[in-house]
């Protein structure tokens, strides 16, 4: 089964503002934001969560926080 997405040259209004954010930011839209993609506000959550924890400035080196998401991703067989 796959999940159903809306492509970047598809999108319009909020969901058109976060993949062009994302692409501001990493370059690109990665398959993980377009699986989120028919429901913007969770997106959008989802985006606020992770800058929050991989740039708290109380938290965990951007570089401690990436080497967790690496591990568990290897951890999960999950490709990252």
């Amino acid at each position: 089964m796959w999940i159903r997405t809306i492509s970047e040259s598809e999108a319009t209004g909020k969901l058109a503002g976060l993949y062009e954010a994302a692409r501001r930011r990493a370059g690109r839209v990665f398959q993980i934001l377009r699986t989120m993609s028919l429901a913007p506000r969770v997106l959008e959550a989802s985006m606020g969560l992770y800058r929050e924890v991989m740039f708290d400035a109380d938290g965990l080196s951007r570089a401690d926080a990436e080497m967790l998401a690496v591990v568990t991703s290897k951890t999960n067989d999950c490709f990252y």
